[in-house]
């Protein structure tokens, strides 16, 4: 193969097109429909929409690309599927299949950078068949080597993502498990958060904890910012379930001037206000900590409450202090200090309450695991997806380590 081989040399190039809307169904009559980057997953689709009337085929090893807004987005076809204008497959001869797909992934930037339209990128075939490919000349035996190491890593990050949905499910399963029926058989009663084992209490959280909230001191006034030692939290840390450090601090004159709380750690923080999925989080700060004005926080004050088990059961009451927050229709809301106090919360036993959040810090712990090594794994993917198909680093140089 020629260093300067293009795209259309080596494979060929379908470019999808739509079928008639009266035939789309999502009931699973005809094949699959992929429109775009939306239907993509880690590496091969997921059918959400089928057609009774293609026009246009991708076949079962097709590489399927985005090729509307975003440009250059690649999965494996993996049966016989209909595809519509945002996507083209692209049928390798003469190269090794996964070693094509991996290197378009290598140049997905460069895809990119070449899309235009005044409303959304979009590339056309001529483009895609101008495409330069395998630049270093890679001959054929050292392309399936380079696909089976890039595969084997790939599989390896897809483990820890089956691990992290995995715990992610037991987790949620659990809660409602555990938060209804608790850890020893017991009869349940109900009460106000549905039903829980009967010798639970249920205790608004203002009888157990100091709720309150903070504020930001100015921006200009550099005597409140400057040197500061004093932690403070805004509601951008509040998506971790446990905070240990801070990204800003202000100083005691701040706290002081602005009347601004000192919580203390092991504190539940909760977002009662926010965009996105901010709003209805939270988390239990292992520093103590001032914060800004869309968080509050409640600060416990009696031994019969640990505060991890809060935070535990506040996982399940995210959807519902969302729905109190907005519950006016607006796409804004926010909770209050005052309702806040009157959230009731599960009491059991606190050996009881020991055991449930060691349950759940044990799948925590096994979830960030995995979370960690899924990072390292993809960092190496990247690493040696640029130095293979590059040719920086040959096969030969890596398999006395692999």
């Amino acid at each position: 193969m020629s260093a300067t081989a293009k795209l259309a040399d080596v494979a060929k190039i379908v470019m999808g097109q739509s079928p008639p809307s009266t035939s789309y169904n999502d009931v699973g009559e005809g094949l699959p429909f992929y429109q775009g980057k939306t239907d993509f997953g880690a590496t091969y689709p997921t059918p959400r929409i089928y057609c009774r009337e293609p026009k246009k085929l991708a076949e079962s090893g097709d590489i399927l690309m985005s090729v509307r807004a975003p440009v250059g987005a690649t999965n494996l076809c993996d049966r016989q599927s209909c595809i519509g204008r945002g996507v083209a497959a692209i049928r390798a001869k003469g190269i090794d299949r996964d070693f094509l797909y991996f290197y378009l992934k290598e140049i997905e930037d460069y895809i990119d950078n070449l899309g235009s339209g005044a409303i959304f990128k979009a590339i056309n075939k001529s483009q895609l068949a101008t495409l330069p490919i395998n630049k270093a000349d890679i001959p054929l035996s050292e392309q399936k080597k380079i696909a089976h190491i890039l595969s084997t890593v790939q599989r390896a990050i897809e483990e820890q993502e089956r691990i992290i949905q995995t715990v992610t499910e037991l987790k949620k399963a659990l809660m409602h498990k555990l938060f209804t029926e608790g850890l020893r058989n017991e009869p349940q009663k109900q009460t106000e958060i549905g039903p829980v084992p009967e010798s639970w209490e249920v205790v608004e959280l203002g009888a157990l904890a100091k709720v309150g909230n903070g504020s930001t001191p100015k921006r200009a006034k550099e005597a409140y910012w400057l040197d500061g030692t004093i932690p403070w939290l805004n509601s951008t840390k509040i998506h971790d379930l446990f905070i240990t450090e801070a990204d800003q601090f202000v100083t005691p004159q701040a706290v002081k001037e602005c009347h601004l709380p000192r919580v203390a750690s092991n504190s539940l923080l909760i977002a009662i206000t926010g965009q996105g999925k901010t709003l209805g989080n939270s988390a239990i700060t292992r520093i103590e900590t001032s914060i800004n004005q869309h968080l509050a926080y409640a600060q416990f004050h009696t031994a019969k409450i640990i505060p991890d088990f809060v935070l535990w059961f506040m996982q399940t009451r995210y959807d519902y202090l969302r729905s109190i927050a907005r519950g006016g229709g607006s796409t804004k809301g926010a909770l209050t200090c005052g309702f806040l106090k009157t959230l009731p919360i599960p009491v059991p036993s606190r050996d009881e309450q020991a055991k449930i959040v060691t349950i759940f810090q044990t799948l925590e712990d096994k979830q960030n695991v995995a979370v960690r090594k899924q990072a390292a794994l993809q960092d190496l993917f990247r690493t040696l997806l640029h130095e293979l198909m590059t040719a920086k680093v040959r096969v030969y140089e890596l398999e006395p380590i692999l």
